[in-house]
């Protein structure tokens, strides 16, 4: 037994300080244990951060029915305003697991979220609050979106290569299903009194209901309390990703990582731009449609082929699926344009639903897709050039997952932008010509441009 490097015992310790995955015995008698049990404490944390994260998504859309007087435009800003912030922050939290451990920044940042989800729901309540204070709001949301950053990495260091397109797979997809839970839980809350104790007064609407905005907000918080407890009583750090942050930078210089983030901001990017601006979107052009009773379709749709896309991947490989991927988005990109109404007349909302349910389908498959790229790119790339410079395969391995974990974290600070540029591109094309298509051109040609290059930089070799 001299070979079992972790006691019994240390199933529960918080820090363990050896672990390899790769190594088949160790993997069945201890190693998946321990990374499932992590993995599914990391899976409600993270699910909770993309509830945050969208939070403007189904509150901006509620907010002239309890009073604001706020433009559509200034609405747009507001869903797209935490992907800013949540882009900027991913790239620091990207690094923040090797610093100061998984179990204790997982704990941390999952319980920060309490503080704008509270003050958003007293917000909400006081008509006279400014738009400069709901703008500082949405960008605390933003850190919610940081959340992924850390989260992938830290599920990277647990799984051997062969299991990690799945269980990154599991922790994405599952947390991106976050959206889509915000989506149908946020319009059931805000129509019951469920936090009067705590100030929930409630906003008579023309049909006599009552409208509790604040509950959008504050129905998270105990949630919140509860899973910040559980991460940090129930996971592990493993002393064996340890790493500062000099060590993670290298990967900056990496040309792989900028050509993977470009591929991932179309896929991911796509997917939280259209979930943050796909409500608001609908209102506009068909505001007939009461459309807070389907606009968690989509994300849910997303989210879950985001899980099938990095199992599909492990099996298929991820540049074939990713290519076919893009194929498909670019198509349905075009379609899209003959199903919006012209000149405030026809179209058609079903046609319009079911082609962004294919483009919501398209950019979570292809999430799990190009992550699942990314870690067979980096694990490979590192640990040739590791070897080849005469280091042991354990060095090797070792400096494959630090700089495989941080390239996941840096790529998903770059997709985050789309849940910026997707909205305010909305936004900005109704204010300039009263309609979206100006913007849908702008995403047909990147879409193409995606596929061109995931062909000729990985297509023409196997990954």
């Amino acid at each position: 037994m001299q070979h079992s490097s972790i006691p019994d015992k240390s199933a529960s310790s918080r820090v363990i300080t050896e672990w390899r995955p790769e190594d088949p015995a160790f993997w069945q008698q201890q190693g998946h244990a321990i990374a499932s049990r992590n993995l599914w404490i990391s899976v409600p944390c993270l699910l909770l951060a993309f509830c945050v994260w969208m939070l403007f998504s189904a509150v901006a859309v509620n907010l002239p029915k309890v009073g604001f007087q706020f433009t559509t435009d200034q609405l747009f800003t507001l869903t797209a305003l935490p992907a800013v912030s949540g882009a900027l922050l991913r790239v620091p939290y990207s690094f923040m697991v090797p610093v100061f451990g998984g179990r204790r920044w997982t704990a941390f940042s999952t319980g920060i979220l309490i503080i704008p989800c509270v003050w958003l729901g007293f917000a909400v309540q006081d008509t006279t609050t400014p738009f400069s204070t709901f703008i500082i709001i949405a960008l605390l949301c933003g850190f919610a979106g940081a959340n992924f950053a850390s989260s992938m990495a830290n599920i990277s260091f647990f799984f051997p290569k062969q299991k990690q397109g799945g269980a990154l797979g599991i922790n994405g997809g599952f947390g991106n299903l976050g959206v889509s839970v915000m989506q149908l839980i946020a319009p059931l809350a805000i129509s019951f009194s469920i936090f009067a104790a705590f100030g929930g007064t409630g906003v008579a609407q023309p049909d006599g209901t009552l409208l509790y905005l604040e509950n959008a907000a504050w129905v998270w918080v105990p949630l919140l309390a509860i899973f910040t407890l559980a991460a940090w009583f129930g996971m592990n750090e493993l002393a064996t990703s340890k790493a500062s942050l000099r060590a993670q930078l290298p990967v900056l210089k990496r040309a792989h990582l900028w050509i993977m983030s470009f591929l991932y901001l179309a896929t991911f990017g796509s997917f939280i731009g259209f979930s943050a601006g796909f409500a608001m979107l609908s209102k506009t052009q068909f505001p007939d449609v009461q459309i807070l009773h389907f606009a968690f379709f989509g994300p849910l749709v997303g989210a879950l082929a985001r899980s099938a896309g990095g199992a599909i991947s492990d099996r298929l490989g991820g540049t074939r699926v990713t290519l076919v991927n893009f194929m498909v988005m670019a198509v349905f990109s075009a379609l899209l344009f003959l199903t919006l109404p012209t000149g405030g007349a026809g179209g058609n909302f079903v046609a319009f639903f079911c082609v962004f349910l294919v483009l919501f389908l398209t950019a979570g498959l292809g999430s799990g897709s190009t992550f699942q790229m990314i870690s067979v790119i980096f694990r490979k790339m590192t640990m040739d050039r590791v070897q080849k410079a005469g280091g042991s395969e354990s060095d090797a391995m070792r400096e494959a997952a630090t700089e495989t974990a941080a390239a996941l974290g840096f790529i998903s600070a770059i997709g985050a932008i789309g849940g910026f540029f997707i909205p305010k591109a909305f936004g900005t094309s109704l204010a300039l010509t009263g309609s979206p298509a100006g913007a849908m051109k702008v995403f047909l040609v990147f879409y193409i441009a995606c596929v061109v290059i995931t062909w000729a930089v990985y297509g023409r070799k196997k990954q």
